[in-house]
């Protein structure tokens, strides 16, 4: 199952900066989003791969950070093989680290692991990295179907991840 996600305050952190690109992990950001609004984590025939409870969330943010005058763009992914940010392919990371080049800041929207492909790909560019979000624990749920194609998780709890001492 997706790793379940707590919001952090990126727009305190990235206030008095000019732009910031916004990079979302379709996968376990959208599947923290859906959950948390209990709402389909996607609706196939109406926005295809695309999560609108994570839309949503990105557009929130977007607007947050333009109110304190921060130009914020958003690294989009709508490829299936792109939904996990943590194993995203050399191209697609080389990809990011082109746009990174052009923004101040890169706020993740995903687990530490996400993060950190943010970084290796952001490292020669001057773009800080922020994470946008922290590891809650490990969502287990049901998945569900339903007319017309909806998927979404139901009876979902968060189960902590273990440190060993």
């Amino acid at each position: 199952m997706p790793i379940h996600l707590e919001d952090l305050d990126v727009v305190t952190e990235v206030s008095g900066m000019n732009s910031a690109l916004i990079v979302p992990c379709n996968m376990c950001a959208g599947a923290t989003l859906a959950t948390r609004k209990n709402k389909p984590f996607i609706q196939l025939f109406k926005s295809f791969l695309k999560s609108a409870p994570l839309e949503q969330h990105v557009r929130e943010l977007r607007s947050q950070l333009r109110e304190k005058g921060v130009d914020a763009e958003v690294f989009e992914s709508h490829l299936p093989h792109h939904y996990f940010l943590c194993m995203w392919t050399p191209a697609r990371r080389r990809k990011l680290q082109e746009r990174a080049r052009h923004f101040e800041a890169a706020v993740v929207l995903g687990c530490d692991s996400a993060t950190e492909t943010v970084r290796d790909a952001a490292r020669s560019t001057g773009c800080k990295v922020i994470a946008g979000m922290e590891v809650a624990g490990v969502m287990n749920a049901k998945l569900r179907f339903s007319l017309p194609c909806d998927i979404s998780f139901e009876d979902c709890r968060i189960v902590p991840i273990q440190q060993k001492p």
